[in-house]
């Protein structure tokens, strides 16, 4: 989503084109984001701010990937989730109850308001046997005045307290690209991911055998692309590039 479709709060001259013909050539798709701060209505009323018209069911964020992950490896368990309500939301949905005793997992999302108390509860969570979970790698994120400390980075804190690394749900693991892939009823052989970061989407699409397309859009700069063991499958300015070929 950011860095294709959106940047700096503003829609990618042409996105909008680009969704209006999938639309019309009846390719399904899904919008992919490691930020899990918001719920997918949250997300589809930002998009339409911005003139980008999408579904709920169209939007796949890390939280909702860790949630069915979770949920996957232990059936309606029971969690300790540091986050913002989208992810609490999200845990719920899959049936996993809170508790801050003896959760199944300790999961780990992006949020505006960490506590002291709450990272010490996972530590102690963590070291008794509770599973450590996160959504997403990213040790920073942006905002008008600069960086913020991302989940990442916290994720880091908890894993040198406990000496238990974390398992990141969102991309770069291609967990989250197969479940993606599950939903739209897809083949890695007939599906691409956009993106325009290397280090998360190009490679966790490479991962997932799935077909790249590298955009220059967002974060990556042309010269950058060489210094990875892995290649998109192309490159092009933005996905307004792609409009007239579908």
């Amino acid at each position: 989503m950011d860095g294709v479709l959106i940047r700096d709060g503003a829609m990618v001259a042409g996105a909008d084109k680009f969704l209006d013909r999938l639309r019309a050539t009846n390719r399904p798709y899904l919008i992919l984001t490691n930020n899990s701060l918001f719920t997918p209505r949250e997300v589809k009323e930002q998009l339409a701010s911005m003139g980008l018209v999408v579904e709920e069911g169209q939007l796949w964020t890390s939280a909702l990937a860790t949630a069915k992950f979770v949920h996957t490896q232990r059936p309606f368990g029971t969690a300790f989730v540091i986050g913002q309500a989208s992810l609490h939301e999200a845990i719920h949905d899959v049936g996993y109850r809170p508790d801050d005793r003896q959760p199944d997992y300790v999961v780990l999302g992006e949020t505006q308001h960490y506590s002291f108390d709450q990272i010490s509860t996972a530590v102690r969570l963590i070291e008794r046997g509770s599973h450590f979970v996160a959504t997403n790698p990213e040790p920073t994120g942006q905002s008008p005045f600069g960086s913020l400390p991302g989940c990442g980075a916290l994720a880091a804190m908890i894993q040198s307290a406990t000496g238990v690394a974390p398992y990141f749900v969102g991309k770069p693991n291609p967990v989250m690209i197969r479940e993606g892939l599950n939903i739209l009823d897809a083949h890695s052989k007939s599906t691409i991911m956009i993106g325009d970061r290397m280090d998360t989407d190009i490679q966790a699409g490479a991962e997932a055998g799935l077909g790249t397309i590298l955009v220059l859009s967002g974060v990556t700069q042309a010269d950058e692309i060489d210094r990875y063991p892995f290649q998109p499958s192309r490159i092009v300015n933005s996905v307004a590039d792609l409009v007239d070929e579908l």
